[in-house]
């Protein structure tokens, strides 16, 4: 192997290594139930164990943190203990699979949140490189990732939104994988000189894979799928492109021929078929929420599917409503535009033990972003916009396109439903915040320029200190996300506003 592309592999795989030591070290602290982990954790064990959301007794996180799993009612009838949950389960049987090796205690149900957030190190990486053919700014975006405080207290938390980010995330390094593939076959098709209207593409694996993920990020949490639509017209789009490149003389046309059947087969078909398929515990057990098991199977095989179906399109419906009516207020509720300013983030876990040496000690986990990275971030996505005004690089467009489908939604609902939000929300648009950086950093770090040769030496200095601003930014927020005891006056030392309190 030659060694750019061992270094290709080797420097992502490191740089995962150590956001992953990160990430699983101490994972089982605080050995409390965080936040909403007591809907995920308890929802996540009956999904591994009865296919389906239960219902549970009172004081069933009690119960489990004490090492006893009997938390679940015992009902009259089946459908008497059936959960109404208003998320699908694909992130709760991911959260489940690590109760199944570890048990139901705080290492298992955070487990697989922290492996998927260390993965997600690894495929930021490998795209960054495969953007930019640098190993260098793909090893500072996985740097970067791994560094960043929200991903940090994500991945060592039984939320949903890890699990939302991971999938559109491999969705996207899947297009971008696509993007290439594709134009390499555009390219042998021109070098041949073949007819002008250009090639079929064949099967397109790259962009099946994409649908996958991106149908598992919508049966992770339903706003995966501003991210399906957002992707679909990114990459017809590039097709467009493509085969303009090559001198297609009506490149929209051919793609509406040559390319629509297919990608609206893989980035639309798939995914729905994909979330249908994420409530299969649903479908084959009578104790589901709405099942209606008993009317459906004294009907007969046909009516039980198309009951079946009923039931389960009436439920996405309840669903619905549940989501475009959610009201309430919360303490840690915020408006999407504080979220990139990071103005108002979620205090998952506080406490006020004895044991940190000082008359008064704090115990926190704080769901807040890095700032050096989130307010350089802000900067670097305010020049994605002017660079693709500028030169229309499609790399500056795809950034920009992933961080408003994460973003721009949220407005909506702040405006029409006055809905209840968290900054963890933000979650999805993390990784295209920090493709923005390394982008603008090699911009930083510039082209060789015999007239200018200290350009790039300059411009890799200037990136290397603030990857080192990042780290010890990280470094100085770790005691109030990680957990770890210490004097109050520590811990308020690190609000850095008053609305962090």
């Amino acid at each position: 192997m030659p060694g750019s592309a061992m270094w290709g592999w080797l420097g992502p795989i490191l740089v995962a290594l150590f956001g992953g030591f990160l990430r699983f070290y101490r994972l089982g602290t605080p050995h409390a139930v965080v936040f909403d982990e007591t809907y995920y954790a308890k929802d996540a064990f009956a999904t591994i164990k009865y296919g389906v959301e239960r219902q549970f007794v009172d004081g069933a996180d009690k119960l489990l943190l004490a090492g006893n799993e009997n938390i679940f009612k015992h009902c009259g009838s089946v459908s008497e203990c059936a959960s109404y949950v208003v998320h699908p389960p694909v992130g709760k049987w991911l959260i489940g699979v690590g109760e199944l090796i570890f048990g139901a205690n705080p290492l298992g149900w955070r487990f697989t949140a922290a492996l998927l957030g260390t993965l997600s190190i690894l495929i930021l990486a490998r795209t960054a490189r495969r953007m930019t053919r640098s190993t260098l700014l793909g090893c500072a975006a996985g740097l970067l990732l791994s560094l960043d405080a929200l991903h940090f207290v994500l991945s060592r938390t039984a939320l949903l939104d890890i699990f939302l980010m991971f999938w559109v995330l491999a969705g996207f390094a899947c297009l971008v994988a696509d993007r290439d593939w594709s134009r390499s076959r555009l390219a042998e098709w021109h070098e041949a000189g073949s007819p002008a209207e250009g090639p079929r593409l064949g099967l397109r694996p790259w962009r099946l894979a994409a649908g996958l993920c991106l149908g598992l990020a919508m049966a992770t949490k339903w706003t995966g799928g501003f991210y399906i639509a957002a992707f679909a017209i990114m990459t017809l789009l590039w097709d467009a492109g493509a085969r303009r490149a090559v001198g297609t003389p009506r490149p929209y046309g051919t793609v509406i021929r040559r390319d629509l059947p297919l990608a609206t087969a893989w980035m639309a078909a798939v995914p729905v078929l994909t979330y249908i398929v994420s409530f299969t515990g649903w479908f084959v057990t009578d104790k589901g929420y709405g099942r209606n098991w008993d009317q459906a199977t004294s009907s007969g095989p046909v009516y039980f599917i198309i009951d079946s179906l009923r039931s389960w399109f009436d439920y996405q419906k309840q669903v619905l409503s549940f989501h475009t009516g959610l009201e309430s207020s919360h303490p840690y509720q915020s408006e999407p535009w504080q979220w990139p300013l990071l103005l108002r983030p979620v205090a998952f876990f506080y406490e006020s033990p004895k044991n940190c040496g000082a008359d008064s000690c704090s115990w926190a986990v704080l769901g807040t972003g890095t700032p050096v990275i989130w307010y350089a971030g802000l900067i670097a996505l305010i020049g994605m916009i002017a660079w693709y005004v500028a030169t229309r690089d499609w790399r500056a467009g795809a950034v920009l396109l992933g961080y408003a489908a994460g973003w721009l939604p949220w407005f909506y609902f702040a405006i029409a439903d006055n809905r209840t939000m968290f900054m963890f929300y933000a979650m999805p648009m993390v990784p295209f915040m920090i493709l923005a950086l390394v982008l603008a950093c090699g911009l930083i770090i510039g082209k060789e320029d015999p007239a200018r040769p200290n350009r790039r030496v300059v411009g890799t200095a200037v990136v290397g200190a603030f990857v080192l601003l990042a780290l010890v930014n990280f470094g100085w927020l770790y005691p109030v996300i990680g957990a770890e005891s210490v004097p109050y006056e520590s811990w308020h030392a690190r609000m850095l506003f008053d609305s962090w309190i």
